[in-house]
Protein backbone atom coordinates (compact mmCIF):
# COMPACT_ATOMS: atom_id res chain seq x y z
CA UNK A 1 0.00 0.00 0.00
CA UNK A 2 1.17 3.55 -0.98
CA UNK A 3 0.31 6.55 1.16
CA UNK A 4 0.65 10.14 0.32
CA UNK A 5 0.82 12.75 2.98
CA UNK A 6 -0.86 16.14 2.21
CA UNK A 7 0.46 19.12 4.53
CA UNK A 8 -2.24 21.19 4.37
CA UNK A 9 -2.80 20.36 0.54
CA UNK A 10 -5.73 22.95 -0.28
CA UNK A 11 -3.72 25.87 0.99
CA UNK A 12 -1.37 25.19 -1.67
CA UNK A 13 -4.68 24.24 -4.38
CA UNK A 14 -6.14 27.14 -3.41
CA UNK A 15 -3.83 29.92 -3.73
CA UNK A 16 -3.59 30.03 0.48
CA UNK A 17 -7.05 30.01 1.32
CA UNK A 18 -8.08 26.80 3.05
CA UNK A 19 -10.99 25.50 1.34
CA UNK A 20 -13.13 23.18 3.33
CA UNK A 21 -13.62 19.14 1.29
CA UNK A 22 -17.18 19.49 1.80
CA UNK A 23 -16.91 22.82 -0.59
CA UNK A 24 -15.07 21.02 -2.65
CA UNK A 25 -17.47 18.36 -2.95
CA UNK A 26 -20.15 20.63 -3.57
CA UNK A 27 -18.92 22.42 -6.85
CA UNK A 28 -17.62 18.42 -8.24
CA UNK A 29 -21.41 17.55 -7.69
CA UNK A 30 -22.95 20.53 -8.86
CA UNK A 31 -21.10 19.48 -12.45
CA UNK A 32 -22.46 16.17 -12.01
CA UNK A 33 -26.08 17.06 -11.92
CA UNK A 34 -25.70 19.83 -14.63
CA UNK A 35 -24.33 17.71 -17.11
CA UNK A 36 -25.92 14.39 -16.01
CA UNK A 37 -29.53 15.05 -14.50
CA UNK A 38 -30.78 11.92 -14.60
CA UNK A 39 -27.55 9.94 -14.29
CA UNK A 40 -27.07 8.45 -10.57
CA UNK A 41 -24.04 8.92 -9.32
CA UNK A 42 -22.06 5.37 -8.60
CA UNK A 43 -20.43 4.71 -5.30
CA UNK A 44 -17.13 4.35 -6.78
CA UNK A 45 -17.25 8.29 -7.64
CA UNK A 46 -19.10 9.05 -4.44
CA UNK A 47 -16.73 7.27 -2.18
CA UNK A 48 -14.07 9.81 -3.26
CA UNK A 49 -16.09 12.46 -2.59
CA UNK A 50 -16.63 12.09 1.05
CA UNK A 51 -14.27 13.29 4.28
CA UNK A 52 -11.43 10.77 5.16
CA UNK A 53 -12.13 8.14 6.76
CA UNK A 54 -11.41 8.86 10.75
CA UNK A 55 -7.98 6.54 10.85
CA UNK A 56 -6.98 8.23 8.03
CA UNK A 57 -7.00 11.43 9.74
CA UNK A 58 -3.21 12.35 10.73
CA UNK A 59 -2.12 13.89 14.89
CA UNK A 60 -1.25 17.34 13.48
CA UNK A 61 -4.58 17.74 10.92
CA UNK A 62 -2.71 16.23 7.99
CA UNK A 63 -4.63 14.12 6.04
CA UNK A 64 -2.43 11.09 5.16
CA UNK A 65 -4.20 9.57 1.54
CA UNK A 66 -3.42 6.38 -0.32
CA UNK A 67 -3.51 6.38 -4.02
CA UNK A 68 -5.50 3.77 -5.70
CA UNK A 69 -4.68 0.32 -3.48
CA UNK A 70 -6.95 -2.64 -4.00
CA UNK A 71 -8.43 -1.91 -7.38
CA UNK A 72 -5.27 0.66 -8.50
CA UNK A 73 -3.87 0.27 -12.08
CA UNK A 74 -0.41 0.80 -13.31
CA UNK A 75 0.30 1.74 -16.46
CA UNK A 76 3.51 -0.61 -17.39
CA UNK A 77 6.37 0.35 -19.79
CA UNK A 78 5.16 0.49 -23.50
CA UNK A 79 5.41 -1.62 -26.15
CA UNK A 80 7.78 -4.12 -27.08
CA UNK A 81 9.91 -3.18 -29.71
CA UNK A 82 9.30 -5.71 -32.60
CA UNK A 83 6.48 -7.30 -31.01
CA UNK A 84 2.57 -7.33 -31.34
CA UNK A 85 1.13 -4.23 -29.88
CA UNK A 86 0.37 -4.67 -26.00
CA UNK A 87 -2.87 -3.18 -24.23
CA UNK A 88 -3.60 -1.55 -21.24
CA UNK A 89 -6.15 -3.87 -18.76
CA UNK A 90 -7.09 -2.36 -15.58
CA UNK A 91 -7.70 -4.37 -12.83
CA UNK A 92 -6.53 -4.81 -9.29
CA UNK A 93 -2.88 -3.69 -7.86
CA UNK A 94 -1.04 -3.73 -10.23
CA UNK A 95 -2.40 -5.49 -13.25
CA UNK A 96 -1.70 -4.71 -17.28
CA UNK A 97 -2.73 -4.70 -20.13
CA UNK A 98 0.39 -3.08 -21.47
CA UNK A 99 3.34 -5.27 -19.19
CA UNK A 100 6.75 -4.45 -19.08
CA UNK A 101 8.45 -7.18 -21.82
CA UNK A 102 8.97 -10.51 -20.36
CA UNK A 103 7.18 -9.67 -16.67
CA UNK A 104 5.26 -12.64 -15.81
CA UNK A 105 2.31 -10.67 -13.91
CA UNK A 106 1.07 -14.30 -12.34
CA UNK A 107 2.59 -13.45 -8.88
CA UNK A 108 1.93 -17.21 -7.27
CA UNK A 109 -1.23 -19.96 -7.86
CA UNK A 110 -3.23 -18.02 -5.29
CA UNK A 111 -2.68 -14.42 -6.70
CA UNK A 112 -6.39 -12.58 -5.99
CA UNK A 113 -6.04 -10.85 -9.34
CA UNK A 114 -6.02 -13.87 -11.07
CA UNK A 115 -9.33 -15.10 -9.67
CA UNK A 116 -11.13 -11.76 -11.57
CA UNK A 117 -10.46 -13.57 -14.64
CA UNK A 118 -12.86 -15.70 -16.32
CA UNK A 119 -14.15 -17.17 -19.81
CA UNK A 120 -17.34 -15.21 -21.43
CA UNK A 121 -19.19 -18.84 -21.82
CA UNK A 122 -19.10 -18.88 -17.88
CA UNK A 123 -21.47 -15.85 -17.04
CA UNK A 124 -24.39 -18.27 -16.19
CA UNK A 125 -26.64 -18.04 -13.11
CA UNK A 126 -25.57 -21.21 -11.02
CA UNK A 127 -22.03 -20.84 -12.17
CA UNK A 128 -19.64 -20.84 -8.45
CA UNK A 129 -16.49 -18.34 -8.87
CA UNK A 130 -13.96 -17.30 -6.04
CA UNK A 131 -13.49 -13.48 -5.54
CA UNK A 132 -12.52 -10.61 -3.86
CA UNK A 133 -14.14 -7.68 -3.80
CA UNK A 134 -13.28 -6.09 -0.72
CA UNK A 135 -11.53 -2.74 -0.21
CA UNK A 136 -8.36 -2.39 1.95
CA UNK A 137 -9.67 1.37 2.78
CA UNK A 138 -7.36 3.54 0.52
CA UNK A 139 -8.39 7.16 0.28
CA UNK A 140 -7.02 9.48 -2.02
CA UNK A 141 -9.65 12.25 -2.68
CA UNK A 142 -11.15 13.81 -5.79
CA UNK A 143 -9.67 17.57 -6.59
CA UNK A 144 -12.10 19.88 -8.29
CA UNK A 145 -11.30 20.97 -11.93
CA UNK A 146 -9.82 24.32 -10.76
CA UNK A 147 -7.59 22.91 -8.34
CA UNK A 148 -6.32 19.70 -10.16
CA UNK A 149 -5.28 22.01 -13.41
CA UNK A 150 -3.48 24.49 -11.08
CA UNK A 151 -0.73 21.74 -10.98
CA UNK A 152 1.03 20.46 -13.37
CA UNK A 153 0.56 16.91 -14.46
CA UNK A 154 3.57 15.81 -16.73
CA UNK A 155 6.83 14.00 -16.47
CA UNK A 156 8.90 17.34 -17.27
CA UNK A 157 7.32 18.72 -14.20
CA UNK A 158 7.43 16.10 -11.80
CA UNK A 159 9.37 18.17 -9.40
CA UNK A 160 7.29 20.87 -9.00
CA UNK A 161 4.51 18.32 -8.38
CA UNK A 162 6.59 16.71 -5.51
CA UNK A 163 7.14 19.69 -3.99
CA UNK A 164 3.38 20.98 -4.43
CA UNK A 165 2.43 17.28 -2.19
CA UNK A 166 5.77 17.23 0.18
CA UNK A 167 6.72 14.17 -1.39
CA UNK A 168 10.69 12.86 -0.67
CA UNK A 169 11.61 12.61 -4.52
CA UNK A 170 13.75 9.61 -2.93
CA UNK A 171 10.58 8.04 -2.03
CA UNK A 172 8.66 5.56 -3.09
CA UNK A 173 5.36 7.47 -3.74
CA UNK A 174 7.68 9.85 -6.08
CA UNK A 175 8.28 6.34 -8.01
CA UNK A 176 4.87 5.55 -7.94
CA UNK A 177 3.46 9.13 -9.17
CA UNK A 178 6.12 9.15 -11.54
CA UNK A 179 4.87 5.66 -13.08
CA UNK A 180 1.43 7.00 -12.73
CA UNK A 181 1.74 9.91 -14.93
CA UNK A 182 4.68 8.42 -17.67
CA UNK A 183 1.86 5.56 -18.32
CA UNK A 184 -0.56 8.51 -19.06
CA UNK A 185 2.17 10.31 -21.58
CA UNK A 186 1.86 7.28 -23.52
CA UNK A 187 0.87 7.29 -26.78
CA UNK A 188 0.34 4.12 -27.99
CA UNK A 189 -3.23 2.74 -28.19
CA UNK A 190 -5.05 -0.06 -29.19
CA UNK A 191 -6.88 -0.33 -32.18
CA UNK A 192 -10.30 1.89 -31.68
CA UNK A 193 -9.29 3.10 -28.53
CA UNK A 194 -9.36 6.27 -27.26
CA UNK A 195 -7.88 7.68 -24.11
CA UNK A 196 -7.47 10.30 -21.34
CA UNK A 197 -5.84 10.21 -18.08
CA UNK A 198 -8.73 12.23 -15.94
CA UNK A 199 -7.47 14.42 -12.86
CA UNK A 200 -10.70 15.46 -11.90
CA UNK A 201 -14.53 14.40 -11.54
CA UNK A 202 -15.19 17.05 -14.19
CA UNK A 203 -12.90 15.93 -16.87
CA UNK A 204 -13.90 12.10 -16.20
CA UNK A 205 -17.71 13.38 -16.98
CA UNK A 206 -16.58 15.25 -19.65
CA UNK A 207 -14.24 12.69 -21.27
CA UNK A 208 -17.27 10.15 -21.16
CA UNK A 209 -19.86 12.34 -22.48
CA UNK A 210 -17.80 13.52 -25.30
CA UNK A 211 -17.75 9.71 -26.71
CA UNK A 212 -20.90 8.43 -25.32
CA UNK A 213 -23.31 11.21 -25.33
CA UNK A 214 -25.31 12.73 -22.47
CA UNK A 215 -27.82 9.50 -22.17
CA UNK A 216 -25.69 7.43 -20.06
CA UNK A 217 -25.26 5.32 -16.74
CA UNK A 218 -22.05 5.22 -14.78
CA UNK A 219 -21.87 2.30 -13.06
CA UNK A 220 -19.38 0.45 -10.34
CA UNK A 221 -19.36 -2.81 -8.99
CA UNK A 222 -20.73 -2.35 -5.22
CA UNK A 223 -20.16 -5.49 -2.59
CA UNK A 224 -21.16 -5.62 1.06
CA UNK A 225 -18.69 -7.78 2.84
CA UNK A 226 -15.68 -7.00 5.19
CA UNK A 227 -12.16 -6.40 4.20
CA UNK A 228 -10.40 -9.88 4.27
CA UNK A 229 -7.36 -10.79 1.24
CA UNK A 230 -9.42 -14.10 1.16
CA UNK A 231 -11.10 -15.51 -2.01
CA UNK A 232 -14.74 -16.33 -1.45
CA UNK A 233 -17.41 -18.91 -3.57
CA UNK A 234 -19.60 -16.66 -5.43
CA UNK A 235 -22.80 -18.43 -6.71
CA UNK A 236 -23.80 -16.05 -9.55
CA UNK A 237 -27.60 -15.38 -9.27
CA UNK A 238 -28.06 -13.43 -12.34
CA UNK A 239 -26.34 -11.48 -15.47
CA UNK A 240 -27.42 -9.20 -17.48
CA UNK A 241 -25.57 -7.79 -20.87
CA UNK A 242 -25.34 -4.02 -21.36
CA UNK A 243 -27.02 -2.86 -24.30
CA UNK A 244 -25.29 -4.00 -27.47
CA UNK A 245 -23.72 -2.73 -30.60
CA UNK A 246 -22.38 0.68 -28.43
CA UNK A 247 -18.99 1.76 -27.44
CA UNK A 248 -18.42 2.02 -23.69
CA UNK A 249 -16.11 3.55 -21.20
CA UNK A 250 -13.98 2.60 -18.52
CA UNK A 251 -12.49 4.51 -16.19
CA UNK A 252 -9.75 2.81 -14.17
CA UNK A 253 -8.16 4.67 -10.57
CA UNK A 254 -4.29 4.84 -10.34
CA UNK A 255 -1.70 5.48 -7.94
CA UNK A 256 -1.53 9.00 -7.46
CA UNK A 257 -1.72 11.34 -4.06
CA UNK A 258 -5.32 12.25 -5.45
CA UNK A 259 -7.68 10.67 -7.77
CA UNK A 260 -6.88 10.28 -11.49
CA UNK A 261 -8.27 7.70 -13.24
CA UNK A 262 -6.74 6.12 -16.75
CA UNK A 263 -10.61 6.59 -18.89
CA UNK A 264 -9.93 4.69 -22.28
CA UNK A 265 -13.14 3.93 -25.00
CA UNK A 266 -13.53 0.95 -26.33
CA UNK A 267 -15.60 -0.27 -29.02
CA UNK A 268 -18.66 -2.64 -28.35
CA UNK A 269 -17.71 -4.70 -31.41
CA UNK A 270 -14.55 -5.94 -29.31
CA UNK A 271 -16.15 -5.40 -25.88
CA UNK A 272 -19.16 -6.14 -23.87
CA UNK A 273 -20.44 -5.46 -20.85
CA UNK A 274 -22.43 -6.88 -18.07
CA UNK A 275 -23.76 -6.64 -14.50
CA UNK A 276 -23.61 -9.45 -12.79
CA UNK A 277 -25.65 -10.26 -9.10
CA UNK A 278 -23.62 -13.27 -7.00
CA UNK A 279 -23.98 -14.15 -3.37
CA UNK A 280 -21.51 -15.91 -0.95
CA UNK A 281 -22.39 -19.05 1.08
CA UNK A 282 -21.91 -16.89 4.28
CA UNK A 283 -24.80 -13.64 3.06
CA UNK A 284 -22.17 -11.46 0.85
CA UNK A 285 -23.28 -9.94 -1.85
CA UNK A 286 -22.17 -8.34 -5.32
CA UNK A 287 -23.36 -6.60 -8.09
CA UNK A 288 -20.50 -7.05 -10.28
CA UNK A 289 -19.23 -5.41 -13.18
CA UNK A 290 -17.47 -7.30 -15.87
CA UNK A 291 -15.89 -6.38 -19.42
CA UNK A 292 -15.47 -9.55 -21.59
CA UNK A 293 -12.76 -8.67 -24.13
CA UNK A 294 -13.73 -10.74 -27.86
CA UNK A 295 -10.34 -9.26 -29.71
CA UNK A 296 -7.30 -9.54 -27.84
CA UNK A 297 -5.06 -10.18 -31.08
CA UNK A 298 -3.07 -7.20 -30.30
CA UNK A 299 -2.33 -8.11 -26.36
CA UNK A 300 1.05 -9.28 -24.51
CA UNK A 301 1.19 -12.95 -25.30
CA UNK A 302 2.23 -12.07 -21.65
CA UNK A 303 -0.75 -10.98 -20.31
CA UNK A 304 -1.96 -12.54 -17.01
CA UNK A 305 -5.21 -13.57 -18.30
CA UNK A 306 -3.76 -16.13 -20.95
CA UNK A 307 -1.52 -17.37 -17.99
CA UNK A 308 -4.55 -17.63 -15.95
CA UNK A 309 -6.95 -19.22 -18.94
CA UNK A 310 -4.29 -21.09 -20.90
CA UNK A 311 -5.84 -19.69 -24.04
CA UNK A 312 -3.55 -17.35 -27.03
CA UNK A 313 -3.86 -13.56 -27.88
CA UNK A 314 -6.52 -12.97 -30.56
CA UNK A 315 -8.54 -16.40 -29.27
CA UNK A 316 -11.24 -17.19 -26.60
CA UNK A 317 -12.84 -14.30 -25.24
CA UNK A 318 -11.28 -12.90 -21.77
CA UNK A 319 -13.67 -11.88 -19.41
CA UNK A 320 -12.46 -10.21 -15.49
CA UNK A 321 -14.63 -8.13 -13.21
CA UNK A 322 -14.32 -4.24 -12.45
CA UNK A 323 -12.55 -3.91 -8.87
CA UNK A 324 -14.61 -1.21 -6.69
CA UNK A 325 -13.01 1.64 -6.77
CA UNK A 326 -13.42 1.73 -10.98
CA UNK A 327 -16.05 2.96 -13.16
CA UNK A 328 -17.66 2.10 -16.46
CA UNK A 329 -19.35 4.09 -18.73
CA UNK A 330 -22.44 2.83 -20.59
CA UNK A 331 -25.56 4.53 -23.24
CA UNK A 332 -28.96 3.57 -21.47
CA UNK A 333 -30.65 3.34 -25.10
Amino acid sequence: MMEFKFLHILAFLSLGIVVSHATLNLASENYWNSVLPNSAMPKAVKDLLQPPPAAELGKTGATTMSGGGKGVVTMGSGIEKGKRESVLINLPAPIFYRNPPGENQLQDDHDPNAALFFMEKDLYPGKLMKLNFSKNGNWAPFLTRHDADSVPFSSDKLPEILRAFSVDPSSDEAQVMKKTIQGCEQNQSVKGEEKLCATSLESMIDFATSKLGKDVDAISTTAVETVTDNLRRYRLVRVKQMPPGKPVVACHLQEFAYAVFYCHKMEMQSTVGYKVWMVAGEGSQVEAVAVCHRDTAAWSSMHLAFQVLKVKPGGAPVCHFLPVDHVLWVSKN
